[in-house]
C-alpha cells in the first residue's frame, strides 16, 4: 500500500496504548489521509476475568484516558467500546466508512482466531486490514538455526537474534516517529465514547488499589519508571536477584500494555552494553521476550499442553488442600507465602520468587503446573500468555530449554541466599517480624521458648510446613522418571 493511497483509516489500538513509535499507527499515519483511533474493551476476554476488582482494567482505562487526552492534542482521540471485539471492529469501520483498518501484529492463539474473524468480516464490507510488527524486535521465523529451524534453547537463539540486529545495521530498532499532519487525527465521532465517557463502572469493574500501589498508568508513567531505572541499571546483574533489593526496573506492566515501546528499551540497552554488565543481562532479558513470543507462535500447542510433549504423561497428584495451601500464603515456606501474598496484595511478583514459588507448586505440592500458570494469569498485572507459560514451563521443567526436572529448587536455601536478612518475607509476613534471622527461612526448627520469645508459635500464628522438602524431593523425581520411562 502506498503512502496516502487511502482517504480515511482505523487505527485498533490493543497491547500498544501509545502514540510514540507505534508502528501499526504510524502505518495509518502513512497510509490514510484521516485516521481514527479505537480501543475494544472486549467481553470475551473481560466477562472471563474471576474479579471485577482487575488492576489490569484500570490499568487500561488509566492509560486510555492519558492517551486521548496525547491525541486529542492533536486533533484526535480515543473511541471506545465495551463489547466483542469481533463485532466492535467491523461495525465502527463501517459506520466510519474507512477503506481500511489498521492494527499491530498479536501471537497468541485466540487473537490470531479474533484478528482472523474480523478480517473475514471487514473483507465482506470491501474494507482492508493490516497488521505490523511492534510487540516484539523479531517475530516468527525471522530467527532461525543455521538448519532453518526455530530455536528450542535460548542462548544460541540469543546469539542469533543479536548477530541478526547487528547485520541489519539495528533497522528493526528504527523509531515510528508520531506526526501526524493537521487535521489527519480524527476526533470520536458525535455520540462515541471516550475513556472519560465509559468509566470502569460502567463495565461492571470497580477501583483497585492502583494508586495506593504507586503504579503509574500511560507513557508518561513509564517514563517515569525507565527515568528511574537507567541510573540503577549498571547493577541490574548484581541486584536483580534480591526481592528486597529496588533492583529491577518494574516496567514490565508497561511492556505488556504497549505504554513504552520496546524498541526503545532495546535501544537503550545496546547503547550501554559495551560498557556495562547490567545493560547486557537487562538485554537479555528483553530477548527472552522475543523468544517467548516465538515459541508461541510456533509452537501453539504450549498453551495446555506440555512444550517437550513427554511431560503431558506426568502424574500430578494435584492435592486440592495442597494447592489451596499454596494460594493461601499457608504452605509454611516464608518465602513461598511472602512472594504469594506480594502477587495477592500488588498483581507483581518478583522473577526470583516466581521461579521459587512455580518450583515449590510443581516439584513440592507434585500439583500440575498449569494449575499455577492459571492461578498467576489471573492475578498478575503483566500476565503475558507467552512469558507466563514459558516462565511456568521452564520451572516445571516441561518446556524448551528448562531447569532440568533434577535440578529442584530448595525453597529454604533460596530464602537464604535471595533474602538473606529476612527483609522481603518480614515486609509479608509480620507475624514473622521478631523471629531471629537465624530462623526466619525455616521458622519451624525455632525452639519453643524462641517462639515465645518472639510471640509466634508454629502451628499456630504461622503455619507448620505442609510438606517436608526432602521427601517430596524424592517423589518429584520419581514422578518425573516414570513419565518418561519407556516413552
Amino acid at each position: 500500500m502506498t503512502e496516502a493511497a487511502l482517504d480515511s483509516a482505523l487505527f485498533w489500538f490493543r497491547r500498544d496504548l501509545r502514540a510514540d513509535d507505534n508502528a501499526g499507527l504510524g502505518a495509518a499515519l502513512a497510509a490514510a489521509r484521516r485516521v481514527w483511533c479505537a480501543f475494544v474493551f472486549d467481553r470475551a476476554i473481560l466477562d472471563r476475568l474471576p474479579s471485577r476488582a482487575d488492576r489490569r482494567v484500570e490499568f487500561i482505562h488509566e492509560s486510555l484516558l492519558a492517551l486521548d487526552r496525547r491525541l486529542a492534542a492533536a486533533g484526535g482521540g480515543v473511541v471506545v467500546c465495551h463489547a466483542d471485539a469481533r463485532e466492535a471492529i467491523p461495525s465502527l469501520a463501517r459506520s466510519l466508512g474507512v477503506q481500511a483498518v489498521f492494527a499491530n501484529h498479536d501471537y497468541e492463539p485466540e487473537a490470531i482466531a479474533r484478528d482472523q474473524a474480523v478480517a473475514d468480516a471487514l473483507a465482506a464490507e470491501g474494507i482492508g486490514f493490516e497488521t505490523r510488527k511492534d510487540q516484539v524486535v523479531f517475530e516468527r521465523r525471522e530467527v532461525l538455526t543455521g538448519g532453518g529451524t526455530v530455536f528450542g534453547v535460548f542462548t544460541p537463539y540469543r546469539n542469533a537474534w543479536l548477530k541478526k540486529l547487528d547485520e541489519s545495521g539495528a533497522r528493526e530498532l528504527a523509531e515510528v516517529p508520531f506526526s501526524p499532519a493537521p487535521a489527519q487525527l480524527q476526533p470520536p465521532p458525535p455520540g462515541a465514547l471516550r475513556p472519560d465517557t465509559l468509566p470502569l463502572e460502567a463495565m461492571g469493574f470497580e477501583q483497585t488499589n492502583l494508586t495506593e500501589l504507586g503504579i503509574p498508568a500511560g507513557e508518561e508513567g513509564a517514563r517515569t519508571l525507565l527515568d528511574a531505572f537507567l541510573p540503577r541499571i549498571d547493577r541490574y546483574h548484581e541486584r536483580r536477584d534480591f526481592p528486597a533489593v529496588k533492583g529491577p526496573s518494574y516496567l514490565s506492566v508497561h511492556l505488556r500494555f504497549g505504554t513504552v515501546p520496546l524498541r526503545r528499551l532495546v535501544r537503550l540497552a545496546r547503547e550501554r552494553a559495551a560498557a556495562s554488565e547490567g545493560a547486557r543481562v537487562w538485554l537479555s532479558e528483553l530477548v527472552w521476550r522475543d523468544f517467548y513470543f516465538m515459541i508461541l507462535s510456533q509452537h501453539p500447542h504450549v498453551v495446555g499442553g506440555a512444550w517437550k510433549r513427554v511431560y503431558d504423561r506426568l502424574a500430578f497428584e494435584d492435592d486440592p488442600a495442597l494447592f489451596a495451601a499454596w494460594c493461601e500464603a499457608r504452605t509454611g515456606y516464608p518465602i513461598v507465602d511472602a512472594a504469594m501474598r506480594q502477587l495477592h496484595r500488588t498483581g507483581y511478583m518478583h522473577n526470583r520468587l516466581r521461579m521459587i514459588v512455580a518450583s515449590f507448586l510443581v516439584k513440592d505440592l507434585l500439583v500440575d503446573w498449569r494449575r499455577g500458570e492459571r492461578h498467576f494469569a489471573d492475578h498478575l498485572n503483566d500476565f503475558d500468555l507467552a512469558a507466563n507459560n514459558g516462565g511456568w514451563q521452564w520451572a516445571a521443567s516441561t518446556g524448551c530449554d528448562a531447569q532440568p526436572y533434577f535440578r529442584i529448587f530448595n525453597p529454604v536455601s533460596q530464602s537464604q541466599r535471595f533474602d538473606p536478612d529476612g527483609k522481603f518475607i518480614r515486609r509479608y509476613l509480620p507475624e514473622l517480624d521478631k523471629v531471629p534471622v537465624k530462623y526466619i527461612h525455616a521458622p519451624w526448627t525455632m525452639p519453643a521458648l524462641e517462639q515465645r520469645m518472639a510471640g509466634c508459635t508454629i502451628g499456630s500464628d504461622y503455619p507448620a510446613p505442609v510438606v517436608d522438602h526432602a521427601v517430596q524431593r524424592v517423589r518429584a523425581l520419581a514422578m518425573f522418571k516414570a513419565a518418561t520411562t519407556d516413552a
